[in-house]
């Protein structure tokens, strides 16, 4: 009796190919989907869930810079988690936690469902969107001519982090950890109490 044996090549793993959508498909799957999703590159992304710590320190954000912009030198409009921002140079749109404009807000579409000149923009960080939020989405609102700061918070400890662009490519950052501290806006004209930010926020106190 003969034994043999015959070696078979693994099968082929065939790539599919990525489905890419158009803007208009996008905002048409979003206007009827429950959930909010962000436009890159011609894919459609499901943004991961918010937890509660974070959502309070995006809502508190977004109240103090409306309290404190009320007697500002110009006028300045804020928008909460729901207003999407469009890059025009990349086809790109995302949201963002809080953000300001500057007099008037300037839109892609018809439909005023597109802002493209925030001027300002808060990020809360979460462990699973951080690395993101820090690099990927940072140099998405660089393409914006409009954009002059990004702010960064941590929503389990005191730490905010602030990048203020002081002329084109040169960025300037600013940490703040103390929580008698306060956190400057320079894009707008004004600072906001470390202790209001994180207002009915339990921390991770070191």
């Amino acid at each position: 009796m003969t034994a043999r044996t015959q070696q078979f090549d693994p099968p082929l793993k065939l790539n599919r190919p990525i489905h890419r959508y158009t803007l208009e498909q996008y905002l048409e799957k979003e206007r009827k989907s429950i959930y909010k999703h962000e436009f890159i590159d011609g894919q459609i992304i499901k943004m991961p869930y918010a937890k509660g710590p974070h959502n309070i320190i995006a809502v508190n954000m977004m109240t103090q810079m409306v309290i404190g912009l009320e007697n500002a030198d110009k006028n300045y409009i804020v928008f909460p988690s729901d207003q999407k921002v469009y890059f025009p140079s990349i086809d790109a749109g995302v949201y963002a936690d809080a953000l300001a404009v500057c007099e008037e807000p300037l839109y892609w579409d018809d439909n005023q469902l597109l802002l493209i000149n925030p001027i300002l923009v808060v990020e809360v960080l979460s462990k699973s969107t951080q690395k993101y939020d820090r690099i990927g989405k940072f140099d998405k609102y660089k393409t914006l001519e409009s954009f002059k700061e990004y702010v960064m918070i941590r929503q389990d400890e005191c730490y905010a982090e602030v990048w203020y662009r002081e002329s084109p490519g040169r960025w300037h950052e600013t940490i703040v950890t103390d929580m008698k501290g306060e956190l400057p806006l320079q894009s707008v004209g004004i600072s906001i109490s470390m202790e209001r930010i994180y207002r009915n926020v339990e921390l991770n106190l070191k």
